[in-house]
């Protein structure tokens, strides 16, 4: 059965296809609107076929769409895709993922210089033929070599929502094979980082035939690389590798530990381990002197008490630090989910967000929140309709009416995504910030200024005595915009003599600040702030990444300002 991902995957090629046959824009943005409403939609829209439901009672879906899911879901294929796969090569998406290159661009390098992958982009900008194009030219030429890299490093990995989409497709496939006692994820996945290059997926059976061939009927397969007794390669779509290998139980424990990595921190282990007598591979723990005297193997934590450690979760494992007790201390307290008390960056309908004041704090207390802040954009934001003064005082008005008939249990606090201005000026007049109860500064325009320039704006923000917090602070978009130049660490020693927050953006394309980063800012003393820049209902459950990186950097729940209850908060805040 059809996943609402592959369902909307599938729109969103056709979106991309049409793009680059040169359709008219309505039909286009047809197809990406009900791509967006599938992929946000929690109920299955297979199961909604099935039972005969009107596809057309869904906001974003048009009669059309209907039709098409109902082919897809019935017959597993979409001719009219089918149909502009042979007329146009699917490989130029790649392409229209470099910065600064369209569907009109990418379309007529094909046409007139036989363009259609990134490989031969790159080989035509450095043989100089781009630059010869009508509408191109040099300046053209030397702007898309410089992108190449962002999008030739996109197309090789999967960001960690997309992992987990497939992660949790190939999970409810795999759990339908009787011969499968147990299973797990293992490398970079498990390991939380923000980019995946291949998933690695360990299975306890008795059966590696059932459970490779159960395996080879994933529906997104696009082709099987090899398969022997107990390791079987596929390609899923995208050409996305999956490595599937069968364990015994005696083995699962050193099996998950040895390929969940990283390289380094298992080369580290194994170094305690020799030290100790002892020799650990992906099999089990040996006597060095008589391998067939097994120690361990079962499970993990018996193998780290063996080497004289406690069990390392698995998003601390690069070597940067795991290895030092007072790092270890934290293992046991690292953030979770449920530590969250509030979210303190979102937008509206008022900008660019998909929901009311009022129904993101609904959905926001069905979630266990006690508080949340609405901070839609400021007006320097104009493509997202920001807030003027006087639009924001009259929201603040609005959301002091609805905290007038709370209940005491769940807050909304006033607050703005205010820019600093390209000039060092925040977008909205002091004497307006003065009044809200929370402003989070950011950097949305002037990002190719000199480093100087844009540190500088930022540490003039973070003296602003109305300014709490300041939003993505490298202006970072993972696999489509490096961060902007910044002297990161003056901005985190900046908010720390200022008492300031740093935001650790949970949005999947940003997690901004990195891992690394986070970490920096945390043994600095400044506490950071977890929130999702939700736009819509749905964003509301991307906190989870951003605890994932949070746990990479080995944050606690002192840690986190939204770890506080609202009473607590509001105490932090000063606000009565």
């Amino acid at each position: 059965m059809f996943t609402n991902v592959e369902i909307a995957t599938a729109f969103e090629e056709m979106a991309d296809l049409l793009e680059l046959s040169g359709e008219n824009a309505f039909r286009i943005r047809a197809y990406r609107n009900g791509a967006k409403a599938i992929r946000d939609l929690s109920e299955s829209v297979a199961e909604m076929i099935h039972a005969g439901t009107d596809l057309t009672t869904i906001d974003g879906i048009g009669s059309t769409l209907a039709e098409k899911s109902a082919v897809l879901v019935k017959t597993g294929n979409l001719p009219q895709l089918d149909k502009l796969r042979k007329e146009v090569p699917p490989t130029l998406r790649d392409i229209m993922t470099v910065p600064g290159v369209g569907a009109k661009k990418a379309m007529k390098m094909f046409q007139e210089l036989q363009v259609f992958d990134l490989a031969t982009l790159r080989a035509a900008c450095e043989a100089g033929l781009v630059a010869s194009l009508k509408g191109f030219g040099e300046k053209t030429q030397q702007s898309i070599l410089q992108n190449m890299q962002i999008a030739e490093k996109a197309a090789l990995r999967l960001t960690i929502d997309g992992a987990d989409d497939l992660v949790e497709r190939l999970k409810a496939h795999m759990k339908k094979c009787p011969a499968v006692q147990r299973l797990d994820f293992a490398g970079s996945y498990r390991r939380g980082k923000e980019t995946i290059g291949d998933l690695d997926l360990l299975v306890i059976s008795d059966d590696n035939n059932s459970v490779m061939d159960h395996f080879a009927k994933f529906p997104a397969i696009q082709e099987t690389i090899a398969r022997g007794d107990t390791k079987m390669s596929i390609r899923v779509t995208d050409s996305f590798q999956v490595d599937l290998r069968v364990v015994a139980e005696k083995s699962w424990g050193a099996a998950l530990q040895y390929f969940t990595g990283s390289k380094e921190h298992n080369v580290h282990i194994r170094g305690l381990a020799k030290s100790k007598g002892m020799k650990i591979n992906e099999y089990g723990v040996f006597d060095a002197d008589d391998e067939s005297k097994v120690l361990a193997g079962a499970d993990e934590e018996s193998i780290y008490k063996l080497v004289g450690m406690p069990w390392v979760p698995p998003e601390m494992r690069e070597d940067r630090g795991e290895f030092e007790p007072t790092i270890q201390k934290r293992f046991a307290k690292l953030i979770e989910l449920s530590n969250i008390r509030g979210d303190l960056h979102m937008h509206t309908v008022a900008t660019d967000g998909e929901n009311t004041i009022l129904e993101m704090a609904a959905a926001a207390r069905s979630r266990g929140l006690e508080y949340i802040a609405i901070t839609d954009h400021s007006k320097r934001v104009s493509m997202a309709r920001g807030l003027d003064e006087t639009r924001l005082l009259h929201q603040w008005e609005e959301i002091d009416a609805i905290n007038a008939k709370s209940d005491g249990h769940f807050w909304i606090f006033k607050g703005v995504e205010c820019d600093i201005l390209e000039d060092g000026r925040m977008d909205i007049a002091d004497e307006c910030l003065a009044k809200a109860d929370w402003v989070t500064a950011s950097i949305h325009y002037g990002q190719r200024q000199p480093r100087e320039q844009i540190t500088q704006r930022i540490l003039g923000a973070l003296e602003n005595p109305h300014v709490d917090a300041f939003s993505h602070p490298t202006g970072r978009l993972i696999s489509r915009r490096d961060p902007y130049e910044v002297d990161l660490t003056a901005v985190i020693d900046a908010a720390k003599m200022h008492r300031k927050f740093l935001e650790l953006n949970a949005n999947p394309s940003r997690l901004d600040l990195n891992d690394i980063n986070t970490a920096a800012a945390i043994a600095a003393g400044v506490t950071i702030v977890i929130n999702t820049d939700a736009h819509s209902i749905p964003n509301l459950d991307l906190m989870k990444f951003g605890i994932t990186q949070a746990r990479r950097a080995g944050v606690v729940p002192s840690h986190v300002l939204n770890t506080l209850s609202l009473a607590d908060i509001k105490k932090r805040l000063e606000i009565k």
